[in-house]
Order: C-alpha cells, then sequence, then structure tokens
C-alpha cells in the first residue's frame, strides 16, 4: 500500500506537469502562429481549436496501444522533440516559401523585378500557412494520449476497478492547466517563443524519465530509452541555446528591409527594420506589431499630420489634450507642437512605451535612438503624463475624476480582435464624449475606407449613435498603408469641416498639410455613402466592427474597386 501511494503521488506530479505543459504548447503556438500569419485573432481560435479536437482523436487511439507505461515514455520523447521543434518547423516553412521565387529567379536567369508567381509558388505559401494548423494537430493529438495512458497505468498498479479514477486524474489535470497558463502570463509571454518551447519540452523529457525510473519494471526498452533521452536532451540543448537565433534568422526573410531588433512584450511583438535607400537620405524604419505595418519613417508625418491636425485645428482650445493609444509617441509630437498645458496618454503596453522614450543598450549601441530622434523625446517632455492600463477602464477613472479634454485624439489599432471591438463600440464612444469640452473635436483613425470601407462606415455610424452631434471622414494616401481614413466629431456647435474652411490662416505650420489639402480630404466619390444605411452600430460585445474588418480585409485581398 504504500508503494502505491508513492506511486499515486509519482503520477499526480507527472500528470499536473505534462498538463501544464500541454497548456503552454496551445498558448505557445497560437501565440506565434498569430504573429507569423499576421491574424492573431483567427490562429488563437483556430489553433486551440485543432489542438482540443485532436486531443480528443488522441483519447480514442491511445485505446489501441498494449502496453501504456512504454507506450508513455515514448510519447513523451515525442512530444519533448515536436514541441521544441515546432516553432522552428513553422519558421523554416514560412522562409522556405519566401525564398521560393528568388531561387526560382536566379536559377532560370529571370528579370530581378518580376517575382513569380501562382503555381508551386502559391502551393508553397499555402503549406507555410498551414504548418502552424499541423503542427498543433499533431502536439493535440499526442497530448490528447497521455490521460488514457495514465489512467491504464494507474488501474493496473492497483489491480482493480478504480472509482474515481477518471476524476482524480482530470483534477490533477486541470490544476496543472492552471499553473501552465499563470506561468505562461507571468514569464513565458514576454520570452522569445523557441526558448519558451524548449523549456517546456524540457519538463516533458524530465517527466518521461521520471516516470522510466518509477516504473521501469513495467517498461520494455529500459536502455533503448536511456539513450533516448539523452539524444533527445542534447537536442533541446542545442535549441535552447542556438533556436532563438535561428527563428529570428528565419523571421527576418520575411520583411524585405534588414530586422535591427524585436521586442516581446506580455501584448505584442514588436519588430523593427530598417532600409539604406540611398547615401543622402536618411535610413527607413519600420515598425511592426504582430506582423503588421506601424509606421515608416519616410511618410509617418503623413498619417500623423492628418490625425492630430484637424482635430485640434477644429478645437477651440489646447491647453488640456487626451491620446488614447499612440505609444510610439509620433501623435504626441505633434501634438506638443500645439503647446499645451498637458497631455494626457492611455497607453496600455509599458514596454512599447519604454521602448519609445528610454535608451536601450545593445552591445554599447541605443538600438531605439532613430526612434527617440523620431518622436523627438516627446516621452520627456514634463507636460506629459502616462497612463499605463486598458483604455476601456482608463476613462472610466478620468470621467470620475471629473476630467474635460480640450481635444481628444484616438490612436489605436485597427478593431481586428475581440479585444480591440469594445474601443470602437458605442459604449466607449460615449464615454470619450463625457470626457471632451463643448467646443472640442474628437478624431479616431477609422482604417481604409477602400480596403476596409464597411469597417471604416461603421466606426463613425458608431460614433454618431454614441450622440456626438456631428460626425464626419476625411481620408488621404499614406504610402506604406495605402489609403486611410479618419473620422472626426465634435459636442455641439458647427461640425469640424465648417470649422477648419473658417480658418484664414494654418494655427500651427506643418511642413506637409495645408488648408486646401486638409479640407479636400473631406471629399469622397460620388456614390461612397449610397450604402451606409446597411451597416450595423458597433454596440458592446456585439463584435460588429470586428466582424465587417475580418470579412472586408479578406474579401479585398488588398484589391478595391473604384465606385463609378
Amino acid at each position: 500500500m504504500k508503494n502505491l501511494r508513492l506511486y499515486d503521488m509519482s503520477i499526480f506530479i507527472i500528470m499536473a506537469s505534462l498538463a501544464a505543459c500541454g497548456l503552454i504548447y496551445e498558448y505557445l503556438l497560437s501565440h506565434y502562429a498569430g504573429r507569423i500569419l499576421g491574424a492573431m485573432e483567427i490562429a488563437v481560435y483556430t489553433i486551440i481549436g485543432i489542438m482540443i479536437v485532436s486531443m480528443g482523436i488522441g483519447a480514442f487511439l491511445a485505446r489501441l496501444i498494449r502496453c501504456p507505461f512504454t507506450a508513455f515514455v515514448a510519447l513523451e520523447v515525442g512530444i519533448a522533440v515536436l514541441g521544441a521543434s515546432s516553432v522552428l518547423v513553422i519558421g523554416g516553412c514560412f522562409a522556405l516559401s519566401q525564398l521560393f521565387p528568388e531561387i526560382l529567379i536566379q536559377t532560370f536567369g529571370l528579370p530581378d523585378e518580376w517575382t513569380p508567381r501562382g503555381g508551386m509558388i502559391e502551393w508553397a505559401e499555402t503549406f507555410a500557412r498551414l504548418t502552424p494548423y499541423l503542427m498543433a494537430a499533431l502536439l493535440g493529438m499526442m497530448i490528447g494520449m497521455e490521460i488514457p495512458l495514465i489512467a491504464r497505468v494507474r488501474q493496473h498498479l492497483y489491480q482493480a476497478y478504480l472509482e474515481h479514477n477518471t476524476g482524480t486524474i482530470y483534477g490533477m489535470d486541470y490544476i496543472g492547466a492552471g499553473v501552465g497558463a499563470a506561468l505562461w502570463v507571468m514569464f513565458m509571454l514576454s520570452m522569445d517563443v523557441s526558448t519558451s518551447a524548449s523549456l517546456t519540452a524540457s519538463v516533458n523529457l524530465l517527466m518521461g524519465l521520471f516516470f522510466l525510473l518509477c516504473f521501469r519494471k513495467y517498461i520494455r526498452f529500459f536502455k533503448l530509452f536511456i539513450v533516448l533521452h539523452v539524444l533527445v536532451a542534447a537536442f533541446v540543448l542545442v535549441l535552447f541555446s542556438y533556436g532563438s537565433d535561428w527563428e529570428s534568422s528565419m523571421e527576418d526573410m520575411l520583411y524585405t528591409d534588414h530586422v535591427v531588433y524585436r521586442l516581446n512584450t506580455p501584448y505584442q511583438h514588436l519588430v523593427l527594420t530598417e532600409r539604406l535607400v540611398s547615401a543622402e537620405r536618411p535610413k527607413v524604419l519600420s515598425l511592426y506589431i504582430n506582423g503588421h505595418t506601424q509606421f515608416a519613417s519616410n511618410d509617418e508625418h503623413i498619417y500623423h499630420s492628418m490625425l492630430v491636425y484637424p482635430a485640434l485645428a477644429a478645437s477651440a482650445r489646447h491647453e488640456k489634450l487626451l491620446l488614447v493609444g499612440g505609444g510610439d509617441g509620433l501623435a504626441l509630437r505633434d501634438m506638443l507642437r500645439w503647446n499645451p498645458e498637458q497631455i494626457t496618454v492611455l497607453e496600455l503596453d509599458a514596454e512599447m512605451i519604454r521602448f519609445f522614450s528610454q535608451p536601450m543598450r545593445v552591445e554599447g549601441e541605443v538600438i531605439n535612438q532613430p526612434l527617440l530622434a523620431l518622436n523627438e523625446y516627446s516621452f520627456s517632455d514634463p507636460r506629459v503624463n502616462v497612463i499605463i492600463n486598458d483604455a476601456f477602464s482608463a476613462v472610466d477613472d478620468l470621467i470620475r475624476q471629473g476630467e474635460v479634454f480640450d481635444s481628444i485624439i484616438v490612436d489605436l489599432p485597427d478593431p481586428s480582435h475581440p479585444d480591440l471591438n469594445k474601443l470602437y463600440s458605442t459604449r466607449f464612444y460615449a464615454k470619450l464624449k463625457l470626457l471632451l469640452a463643448g467646443d472640442g473635436a474628437l478624431v479616431v483613425q477609422s482604417t481604409s475606407p477602400y480596403h476596409a470601407k464597411n469597417t471604416f462606415l461603421c466606426i463613425a455610424k458608431t460614433m454618431q449613435h454614441a450622440g456626438f452631434s456631428s460626425v464626419e471622414q476625411y481620408h488621404h494616401n499614406v504610402p506604406s498603408f495605402g489609403e486611410w481614413g479618419w473620422s472626426i466629431a465634435v459636442n455641439q456647435g458647427q461640425a469640424a469641416r465648417q470649422r477648419l474652411a473658417q480658418l484664414k490662416h494654418m494655427p500651427i505650420e506643418d511642413a506637409w498639410l495645408g488648408k486646401d489639402k486638409m479640407l479636400s480630404a473631406f471629399v469622397f466619390s460620388k456614390h461612397y455613402y449610397d450604402d451606409v444605411n446597411a451597416i450595423k452600430v458597433n454596440r458592446l460585445g456585439s463584435g460588429v466592427a470586428y466582424q465587417y474588418h475580418q470579412n472586408d480585409w479578406r474579401k479585398t485581398q488588398g484589391v478595391y474597386w473604384v465606385e463609378k
């Protein structure tokens, strides 16, 4: 009986540890797939769904195994190999699919300006995009076999039917999964994915070895498994030591320009690239967040002038301003040119703020020095007050404090994730309306009016429903993004466009934006708004803006139609 209790304790420790590993693999694969596919929300839910279904299939397949002891050890060795290498396999497939056209150009002497498309190129790209889901299915199937095998092991040890066997094992599994979730959130989310995968795989290997030693008398091929554990341990150690560099090198192939720096935060993956255009011009810096372009230094002034200038020019005063988002400090830079007394910034990601406000040294070099110069050290200005919090909750605090702002700039990512949808809802805009002075103006970046027309129209319609007296939209081409749009609202009085039209001169000189250009941005094609009545309002919890955004970008795939 004493030995059985020791066996039980060993099994429970093993089961809880492996459950933690299983959940970390789910999060890790979905997180990495979202980053590399550039579709975080789809990847997260699809990967988790595939893994859950695959775990069910694995549980059925476990019934075909004769010896649960030997199979369990082999299973953990396999999970360790696949888990440690999955990120590199996915990254390698993507890198090869990117290199494939180049290889064909060099092999067949094709013109450099002609990029091969279709056929095998398309097949390779499709296969690369499917590899995260294939890895999820394989890992999920193997993880799903663990509980049935452990249940049979425990049943065999007791040589009797155990009434609560399944419930006890599942209890340890759920507890272990909770520990895994906590480890992911607290430590591994900001860690390099290859390092996280190697650490998790090492736990699988360690638990497999622990099981091997505890139940060696029931396991065949004991010596062979010892050798396998040593070889796989060496394999995992190599991946732990060099996997991060290999993964980074493969990720670099996904970007046209040279990758200078990458940063994992609890909320997003930042990649900074640079391109040397000519000796006479500064390098072009581009920032990508989760695979999406955030800005390029050669044309960001167009975007930020169009974002900031109309709202501030349409506001009666500029003493007290609010910026929602804008963690790169570029909108803040332009707002400071209006000489305000105070600017409050609401930003969720503290690490992004640090990246754009404090020197970060890598091997003695300040890697973000060009970015600090680009935003003109805006976060160092004593008039700037940064609040690190989710904007949806942070505005509640400002309302309770009785704050009122002369102008509000909303520079948030597109509603490409369910969590972002709430920041484009009637509830959120109604909160902002309470914070806006009666003679002020509010502007919201509103995605592309052509590539995501329904989303663009939905944002303005939602703002109107929140109670603003006037909501108008304008647009302009930003080469890095294409045609882009903004929505501007006022609480009372003349509409923003009327206020701008009455300006006798530009209040603050802008090197790029003039009055005529600003007013012309409010002009759309003749029939652009014909279907606006069919557009739904985005209410809190409805997911309308998110669904419009998903459908718009999936449908157009970079192509837009010009209305006649």
